[in-house]
């Protein structure tokens, strides 16, 4: 325990902690819990860059670590801020705000800002880890692999967002279902990148062997892109509102990309 308290792990934790009070208390002055979907990105920026400075890993390492997770962190945050440009709060903290009523201002630092910011701080421990790996003392195979599934992730999760929101910005598509470009393949592209994007984190920081057990990390953030605030949450709520969706679901795999079923009903919704 004493080890752990004087480690980086525990001064990131701290951090951390901090930053989600802040945005807890701008969150009550704003009236809008949502505001924690923007910092989601950038909490990681901050644990990759607080790592950087108090680790003495191999510099080109820490380095490239640190650039890929701002790069994710800060196209991620711009296009959520975009998305709920004017739109108010989420209505996912709506309802919550309706269901605790006067007791929400009290809950959501426990059940919206802490709780993200202890999931923030295990996903990110790879992150951290890495940047304290001293060995390899060069970059090396896995590097360049973890760099390409990387990429391919990224590539995913950004196009998969503009495209989805160029179909949304349209008047054409209101109440439709979107299954073109990539979402043809996938019913998530999105989703399915930012898997890949923490998957292949995980490779680099696997250059040191003894690093495995931060496989947590990307086993947890797909869990919760699949079983929790991903794939599973939104697809609910689609299907309760656009029934078409189920014709999708039927030709479309969920996560990983697959050419979808030629013999299935190709209706857009209604």
């Amino acid at each position: 325990m004493e080890a752990f308290l004087s480690s980086p792990y525990f001064r990131n934790l701290l951090i951390v902690i901090a930053l989600m009070l802040c945005l807890w208390l701008l969150s009550l002055k704003l009236k809008d819990a949502s505001i924690m979907d923007i910092f989601w990105g950038p909490g990681f920026i901050l644990v990759a860059w607080v790592s950087y400075f108090m680790a003495d890993g191999f510099l080109g390492r820490r380095l490239l670590v640190a650039f890929l997770v701002t790069l994710w962190g800060l196209r991620l945050a711009l296009h959520i801020a975009i998305r709920n440009l004017g739109k108010g709060e989420d209505r996912r903290y709506r309802a919550w705000r309706e269901a605790y009523g006067n007791r929400f201002w009290w809950i959501s630092f426990f059940k919206v800002f802490f709780l993200q910011g202890i999931l923030l701080w295990v996903i990110s421990l790879g992150v951290q880890t890495v940047q304290m790996a001293s060995a390899p003392g060069k970059f090396v195979w896995l590097d360049a692999l973890g760099c390409v599934v990387w990429a391919v992730g990224f590539v995913f999760e950004a196009v998969g967002d503009w495209q989805l929101q160029k179909f949304r910005s349209d008047p054409g598509s209101k109440g439709k279902v979107m299954d073109r470009g990539l979402w043809a393949y996938t019913r998530h592209p999105n989703y399915f990148g930012e898997s890949l994007i923490w998957w292949g984190l995980f490779l680099i920081t696997l250059t040191d062997i003894s690093n495995f057990w931060t496989v947590i990390s990307p086993l947890i953030m797909t869990y919760l892109l699949l079983r929790v605030s991903g794939v599973a949450m939104l697809e609910r709520d689609i299907s309760e509102r656009r029934p078409e969706y189920q014709a999708y679901i039927r030709r479309t795999p969920a996560f990983l990309p697959c050419f979808p079923k030629k013999n299935s009903d190709r209706k857009m919704g209604a």
